[in-house]
């Protein structure tokens, strides 16, 4: 009894101090080390470091705010323009078709191997993708004389006459025109064989006409013609501007026409092939090949590389001004690591390793880019579309080229940001400290 209660008195012997395996040994693993910087912690010193300095925020900001406003407005002006040039193209020439008779050589020239129907916009308005037709044609009178007064005075100097020419009714939206004042004539002054006119503002001129609300006259061989209206713009036959126009019954009645020369076709755009193809058979299903069709083509090639060199044009602008904001980025994160040698030594020696140190870095310029693009891809977004407003435009904006330009600005915050991340995860903390 006495021994088993002085062996429980005695003090027991402790266990001896076990000591970690060094990680030299091969035979026995290292003991991992708890890794106690979250991603959480990540964002919070990220978060401090990027609103550390606010000025300098908004300075590095800007840059990339530039950079990525200027890419997006130079894209989008370069998608406008081009819309602007297709538009031009699509209205005067992927839009025109014109029929006219074919010819055929003979002794004493060439000669028309058809004549035009006098229904022949009817004929082909019926088919898919034209808009409207008219028919034109010269009257072939060498020794009219068209003036403003009844009366002709033999000792007043001889003044050429302006152009005669005949038309039908859908002639003037078939050719595009206007009319500033006044009005054109219709299809029952056509099918009466009425006796008016329409002039082209130069003729107007040149006859000391400038108004129709008075109803003057003309007098075309002695014969008087009620001038209607003035024909003030003409995008595709220009010569309507020099000429005095009347109704192709009239033509046919006072002047024996015997035919049209040709037929202006407005169509859609694309349309050209398709009508091309119809235009002959709806004027003679008999003999189509005896009518000749100038169509454009389905789609303009000279369009195409206009708009493809405007795009190279100011997509390098762009690039450039991008250039210029990244290397605003990656200067101000260098200079950011330059100042933080001390701060990133200390947590070197407290254990942060080199990956969480670029890690920090890499997210502060990650989000400087990315809220440096979405503030200027709204910017650029906004410009367009305020100048397209004032210049009458219609602005044209690619989506994806708004919001790939935001997304383009947290790129470019990467690749600026990874030498300076990289530079600051080789600081040891011995130099960095001796260096503070």
């Amino acid at each position: 009894m006495r021994l088993a209660w002085l062996r429980n008195r005695m003090p027991r012997r402790r266990k001896p101090l076990e000591i970690e395996p060094e990680a030299s040994n091969p035979l026995v693993p290292p003991i991992p080390r708890a890794n106690r910087f979250s991603v959480q912690d990540l964002i919070v010193e990220a978060s401090y470091g990027i609103g550390a300095r606010p000025t300098r925020l908004v300075m590095t900001t800007m840059g990339t705010v530039l950079g990525i406003a200027s890419l997006v407005v130079t894209i989008g002006f370069a998608q406008t323009a081009a819309g602007q040039i297709a538009k031009q193209f699509d209205a005067v020439s992927a839009t025109q078709v014109v029929v006219s008779p074919g010819e055929t050589q003979t002794r004493n020239g060439s000669a028309p191997t058809a004549q035009l129907p006098w229904d022949s916009a009817e004929r082909v308005e019926r088919l898919v993708g034209v808009v409207t037709a008219g028919l034109i044609a010269k009257v072939p009178a060498t020794d009219l004389t068209i003036t403003a007064v009844p009366v002709n005075d033999p000792s007043a100097p001889a003044t050429a006459s302006p152009p005669l020419l005949a038309a039908s009714a859908g002639l003037l939206d078939a050719v595009r025109g206007e009319i500033s004042t006044g009005r054109y004539f219709d299809s029952g002054h056509d099918a009466r064989g009425d006796r008016v006119a329409v002039l082209g503002a130069r003729a107007a001129e040149k006859l000391g006409i400038n108004r129709v609300d008075r109803q003057p006259s003309i007098f075309i061989d002695g014969l008087a013609y009620s001038v209607m209206g003035i024909i003030d713009t003409v995008e595709r036959r220009p010569d309507l501007l020099d000429a005095v126009v009347i109704p192709m019954g009239t033509a046919r009645t006072d002047f024996r026409l015997a035919g049209a020369d040709e037929l202006q076709v407005q169509i859609d755009i694309g349309a050209g092939p398709l009508v091309s193809r119809q235009a002959p058979v709806a004027l003679d299903p008999n003999a189509p090949e005896n009518f000749s069709v100038q169509a454009p083509s389905g789609r303009s090639e000279l369009r195409e590389n206009v708009q493809a060199d405007i795009n190279v044009v100011f997509l390098v602008l762009g690039v450039i001004a991008l250039l210029a904001g990244g290397l605003g980025i990656a200067n101000v994160t260098m200079l950011s690591v330059m100042e933080r040698v001390g701060e990133i030594g200390l947590r070197r020696a407290l254990g942060s390793t080199r990956k969480q140190i670029a890690g920090q870095f890499m997210v502060e310029s990650i989000v400087i880019g990315l809220l440096g693009g979405l503030i200027g891809s709204a910017l650029g977004v906004f410009a367009v579309v305020v100048v397209s407003l004032v210049q009458q435009w219609t602005p044209v904006l690619d989506p994806v080229v708004a919001v790939g330009s935001a997304l383009l600005g947290a790129v470019v915050g990467l690749v600026a940001g990874w030498y300076p991340a990289s530079k600051a995860s080789r600081i040891e903390p011995i130099s960095a400290l001796r260096g503070t």
